[in-house]
């Protein structure tokens, strides 16, 4: 084994445990996320980050069987995230506050007075 191929399993190696010291981080903010927002960024960045760890095991094992996988879990992961998104902004969108109309609230009347 060269010096290169031993510098390169060093860093695929390191690459895999900071994914899943990463991974494991994320679940913690999933589980005690103070809102709705948090964890559903978190869930988002785990789909991120399998995506990673496929990419990993794909250059340890120097084979390209998961690129197709990544592909689709990367459109899940975005698809996910956008529904996530445009359901919170329906959800904390505020009230409409309608206004009576004028004249109506003073007893006056909008009508021409000939």
């Amino acid at each position: 084994m060269s010096v290169l191929e031993q510098i390169d399993r060093v860093l695929l190696t390191a690459a895999i445990v900071l994914v899943l010291a990463a991974g494991l981080l994320l679940l913690v903010r999933v589980w005690r996320g103070p809102s709705m927002l948090d964890r559903a960024i978190s869930l988002d960045v785990i789909a991120a980050l399998i995506i990673a760890g496929l990419g990993a095991k794909s250059a340890v094992a120097l084979d390209s069987f998961y690129f197709p996988i990544m592909l689709v879990l990367a459109f899940l992961g975005f698809t996910g995230s956008v529904g996530i998104a445009r359901f919170i902004a329906v959800r904390d969108r505020p009230q409409a506050i309608t206004a009576p109309p004028p004249g109506t609230a003073t007893g006056e009347t909008t009508e021409d007075p000939k």
